[in-house]
């Protein structure tokens, strides 16, 4: 039943001191009308897509050529096309500020710590861009980094992006064929790594690994110290560079940013690849900017001089999200390493001590908070903080009470979701709207949100597809490599034509805000009824018994039946009276649908990179079909825990 009050609301004065609020009223004198209240200016937002998106461009000061035309769209979603006329540099957007404040704030695990001020910062792409010219790297070519999420990470996208060269990044715990499954698709002219990193309290050596990458990739290595040992990995490497060595010869000297036609390439990021090789998805400079501009400023409403944390790798598209907070005057703070090491006060201390304005991390985290009995409310100083992001996954309603029971009461929590296909969010926050218990706030400005059947028809208070039916600014450029758009149309556009289909199994709620109920791909499907993933884990994982869990249906006397997995505390093991329980949660908590016909115990749960669990990959194994790309996973070997279950015979 859904809640009948809200966990939070917004206070007058709170939504006063909003950059929506002010941008709804600036829009309002600018085309001389009024809109009732936020719904009204949603609305006006999808239906005058060019006159919304330009408006965001000059409000929120862009930098470069607009051109005259915000939109050229025939009705074809493929085809249109934002500000064809416009000539912009993504780094000159985001390092747009200057001075001795901190642009970025380092804490790595390793107890490292550093500031960069914004000269420091635009000093150091300034000399970068210059040893990146003089190794004849220009518009185009691609660069890729297997780093971590430190300040450096930072300078040498910002260095690459102002000469028109394309980025792309993966974290440093990939393994090599993990790496080259990704970098080798795209054929970079350089590669960046780091000669070691910290992690769960162990330096984690990556020289042999890097050893093995370079020369498949035949190509120069830059090498950023951080917890290793420089000199020795690069007496392995006939081509490569310390960081120091590679700017020593420049001096500071003004950046030329080199501008570019909007939808020039900026980033190459990556599916998961636990289907198959991983799919290079290319995404805009000028759509990427504005979008995450627009979610920055005016979704999260993210000021000047605020600090602004997410947790992510350099192998997650919040990374991306995270660095474009440079071109509102925000800090970005950094981490590297462990959540929970040396425990999980970690990410609240350097909270407390920097006095984070938002805090985004994964739903995952939330609960792993919850579940270590931690209280951050009655252990740290955290009145700055006054948003919450959570995303990767859908968060519990249990993880909704829990931020306010537990970690801040006076807070907006947003529960967000869109991914890299995007780089971005298709539904996220609204500082202007109450938080509802398990609710997403609503759709983003500009962006034609809806829920489909499978007939292609919208449907409220149902379960359904999230599709997209407007074209939007972020996008992809195209998929790399699929020169005729065949993978990049099966991708989104085959379910229904001309209209992009995200994936995600969706509810609109009667607050007009939205459940994501899993991945639609996931959905089970026992009798015919579509049932989320979702909803089951919001059951399951509230119980104290239950670390993790990952749902599949298997193909099963001629229909699917529902099989749960289950990774329990410490010491306990799957008993008869354990099993009645979840199944009487699951049964009261959700439906008797949703009830597994098996409920089965494993040590380990197969996860990504980024901690997302990997049902169809699960769901292969079980069924005896090979998976093609076991290197996406950040424990692939759990995946064999999986196969010839005795428990899945009968």
């Amino acid at each position: 039943m859904t809640e009948q009050v809200p966990l939070w609301t917004p206070s007058d004065a709170f939504k006063a001191s909003q950059p929506l609020t002010h941008f709804i009223e600036w829009c309002a004198t600018r085309e001389g009308r009024s809109f009732a209240d936020y719904d009204a200016f949603y609305d006006w937002s999808v239906e005058d897509r060019a006159s919304f998106w330009s408006a965001v461009w000059d409000y929120c000061g862009v930098v470069g050529e607009k051109g005259d035309a915000a939109l050229a769209d025939d009705g074809d979603m493929l085809k249109a096309r934002f500000f064809p006329q416009a000539q912009i540099n993504f780094a000159e957007n985001l390092l747009a500020h200057a001075g001795e404040g901190d642009a970025l704030v380092f804490r790595g695990e390793n107890k490292v710590s550093d500031r960069w001020s914004w000269s420091r910062l635009t000093a150091t792409v300034s000399r970068l861009q210059q040893a990146l010219a003089a190794m004849g790297i220009g518009e185009g070519d691609r660069v890729a980094a297997m780093m971590p999420n430190m300040p450096e990470t930072v300078a040498l996208m910002l260095a690459a992006t102002s000469l028109g060269a394309i980025w792309s990044s993966c974290s440093p715990d990939f393994g090599d064929q993990g790496v080259l499954d990704r970098f080798g698709q795209i054929e970079p002219k350089l590669f960046i790594a780091c000669d070691g990193y910290w992690y769960n309290g162990k330096r984690q050596d990556v020289a042999d690994k890097i050893v093995t990458v370079a020369a498949k990739l035949d190509v120069p290595v830059l090498v950023v110290p951080y917890a290793g040992d420089t000199a020795a990995l690069l007496a392995r490497l006939p081509d490569g560079r310390s960081f120091d060595q590679f700017i020593a010869e420049f001096s500071v000297k003004d950046i030329e940013y080199r501008r570019l036609p909007f939808s020039h390439p900026i980033y190459i990021l990556f599916s998961s690849g636990t289907t198959g090789v991983p799919k290079c998805i290319v995404h805009s400079a000028g759509g990427t900017l504005l979008q995450q501009l627009k979610e920055h400023r005016f979704h999260c409403g993210l000021q000047s001089g605020e600090k602004l944390f997410y947790f992510t790798t350099c192998g997650w598209m919040m990374w991306n999200w995270l660095v474009t907070g440079l071109a509102c005057g925000a800090t970005l703070c950094l981490y590297d390493g462990s959540p929970f090491y040396p425990d999980g006060n970690v990410l609240f201390d350097y909270a407390a001590d920097e006095k984070f304005a938002i805090f985004g991390t994964s739903a995952k985290y939330i609960d792993a908070v919850r579940k270590g009995g931690l209280t951050p409310k009655t252990t740290h100083d955290l009145s700055s903080l006054r948003l919450m992001t959570s995303t990767g996954s859908p968060l519990s309603p249990e993880g909704f009470s829990f931020v306010y029971e537990g970690i801040r009461d006076d807070i907006q929590l947003a529960s967000i979701s869109g991914g890299t296909d995007i780089v971005s969010c298709f539904v996220l926050g609204n500082p202007l709207k109450p938080v509802w218990r398990g609710e997403i706030q609503g759709p983003g400005l500009g962006l034609a949100i809806d829920v489909w059947d499978d007939d292609g028809k919208s449907v409220r208070g149902e379960k359904g597809e999230l599709v997209c039916t407007k074209a939007f600014p972020s996008m992809p450029v195209m998929f790399w490599n699929d020169p005729e758009g065949a993978k990049y149309r099966a991708a989104y556009f085959e379910r229904f034509d001309n209209i992009w289909c995200h994936g995600d199994f969706a509810e609109w709620t009667e607050h007009g805000g939205i459940v994501i109920h899993g991945r639609s791909d996931a959905t089970l499907n026992p009798g015919g009824v579509r049932i989320g993933t979702a909803e089951i884990y919001n059951q399951v994982e509230q119980m104290d018994e239950v670390v993790e869990a990952l749902c599949i249906g298997q193909d099963w006397d001629d229909d699917v039946r529902v099989v749960l997995f289950v990774r329990l505390a410490p010491g306990l093991s799957l008993t008869e009276e354990l099993d009645k329980k979840i199944k009487t949660r699951v049964r009261t908590g959700a439906t008797p649908r949703h009830v597994p016909a098996k409920i089965v115990q494993v040590a380990d749960i197969p996860r990504t990179k980024s901690g997302k669990i990997v049902e169809l990959a699960v769901r292969e194994v079980v069924h005896g079909r090979p998976v093609k790309n076991k290197e996406a996973l950040a424990n692939p070997e759990a995946l064999s825990l999986f196969a010839d279950l005795e428990q899945l015979r009968s």
